[in-house]
């Protein structure tokens, strides 16, 4: 018998499943496992449940202080490829501040609606002070730093970021002389992405542990004494998310607010698992160019949104928390009590720094109010569950903003943003040093 006439063997192939099935499969997981782990009081599941999410979480934190430098650095240089960067940082700045503001009118709408803190059980005793607290005093003489070494040691994104602006400007001012500097700042940004991937590829393991560690170590009975806050941080996350910014997309930049959810959910997704908007920051960046938005400019709007652009930690979260506060602690709120909220909500939003947690932000809220600091910890308790809805509210502004300004300023390629796909996250790789990341197939 010939060779051509052979029948041709057919090698059974494992289907490759998506990635935000495996964050869903580890949801469930986590969720089945912590309760098991609770109800049956099973002591070394809930030990390794822990254990895998704080693993995972410090891979994440690990590379945090080199990539918020780096990405800050490179992304102010890379301004100067943009036409009108002065005017395009000025808009970006500009559309953080308005959604910022809108995002903390419906938190305090919300909790004014649905007082929160009314009929919770909680008094004064369930608080606890939290040993670090943010003041404005703090906020403003911690931007710089006292040494060079201490900010990544002691994970200070704020005096990273200051340093890595300073860094950045001056290497504009040197021009040329600078180049042998951003060409070796461009290869470590890229290994640290690379590296973050493999990080981010863990996601839904770590999903597993951190949801499981939260069911096993709180319960379904704490969020009950919480049901009006939890739902109050949800909805209101939901308004901005799934009411604000498709409108502002359909308004503003005129283009399809579906199709901006095609093609950023990967981004989205894993903010709500991963609870870091840094985290999330190569993703994010990756998904906001195949929307269309020029790589030049994508390059400083997201770094520069996941360190400043914070509507779920920053804006929704400390209204809706300052209310629930005064109100377990029987403390009246006036008109200026709540124009203050707006205001630290706004200049603010960089204590954040893209970190897992908000609970700096919700320090300086109090003190800035002259509220207990003692009702942090009430929320403490309750945070990893309001934190995953808070990130992937801010990791989504961070995308909304940068189409936004794009659009507005004529550089947003419309067709690449009508055919971005809904293609799993493995497909948004990190592309090679200087080359432009294709936009991936359809899925």
């Amino acid at each position: 018998m010939s060779a051509n006439s052979a029948t041709p063997t057919h090698t059974s192939r494992i289907p490759k499943v998506p990635f935000w099935a495996q964050i869903v499969a580890g949801l469930i997981a986590g969720v089945l496992l912590g309760w098991l782990a609770r109800s049956q009081d099973v002591t070394w599941l809930r030990t390794t449940l822990e254990q895998v999410g704080d693993i995972f979480v410090q891979l994440l934190k690990l590379a945090v202080a080199p990539l918020v430098f780096f990405a800050i650095l490179v992304s102010i240089t890379n301004l100067r490829k943009v036409n009108n960067a002065a005017r395009l940082a000025g808009r970006t700045l500009l559309w953080f501040m308005i959604t910022s503001l809108i995002a903390v009118a419906i938190g305090l709408a919300i909790g004014l609606f649905t007082n929160p803190g009314a009929g919770t059980g909680l008094t004064r005793q369930d608080g606890e002070k939290p040993e670090k607290a943010g003041s404005w005093i703090d906020f403003l003489t911690g931007i710089v730093p006292t040494d060079v070494i201490t900010p990544f040691t002691e994970l200070n994104v704020l005096q990273i970021v200051f340093m890595a602006a300073v860094a950045g400007v001056a290497a504009l001012q040197l021009g040329d002389r600078a180049q042998p500097i951003l060409t070796f700042s461009e290869s470590v940004l890229e290994l640290l992405q690379k590296a973050l991937w493999w990080v981010i590829r863990l996601a839904p393991i770590g999903t597993v542990g951190l949801i499981g560690h939260a069911i096993a170590d709180y319960g379904w009975e704490l969020i009950g004494k919480y049901a009006t806050f939890t739902a109050d941080v949800y909805i209101g996350c939901a308004l901005v998310m799934f009411g604000v910014y498709p409108l502002l997309l359909a308004t503003v930049a005129k283009v399809n607010p579906l199709q901006f959810f095609k093609g950023a959910w990967p981004a989205i997704q894993l903010a709500f698992v991963s609870r870091s908007s840094v985290g999330t920051m190569p993703v994010t960046q990756k998904v906001t160019e195949r929307l269309g938005v020029p790589k030049e400019y994508t390059s400083f709007a997201v770094p520069f949104g996941a360190t400043t652009k914070m509507d779920g930690c920053a804006a929704i979260y400390p209204a809706l928390a300052a209310i629930f506060i005064a109100q377990i602690f029987d403390v009246q709120l006036g008109v200026q009590d709540y124009l203050l909220i707006a205001f630290v909500s706004v200049v603010g939003s960089a204590a954040t720094a893209g970190l897992t947690g908000a609970t700096v932000m919700l320090t300086l809220t109090l003190s800035t109010l002259g509220l207990p600091l003692e009702g942090v910890g009430l929320l403490m308790a309750i945070d990893p569950i309001l934190d995953m809805i808070r990130t992937a509210t801010n990791v989504a502004g961070q995308a909304v903003v940068p189409v936004i300004v794009a659009a507005r300023e004529k550089i947003l390629d419309r067709d690449a943003y009508d055919s971005a796909s809904s293609s799993p996250v493995d497909d948004v790789e990190v592309g090679e040093p200087g080359r432009k990341a294709a936009v991936p197939a359809a899925a």
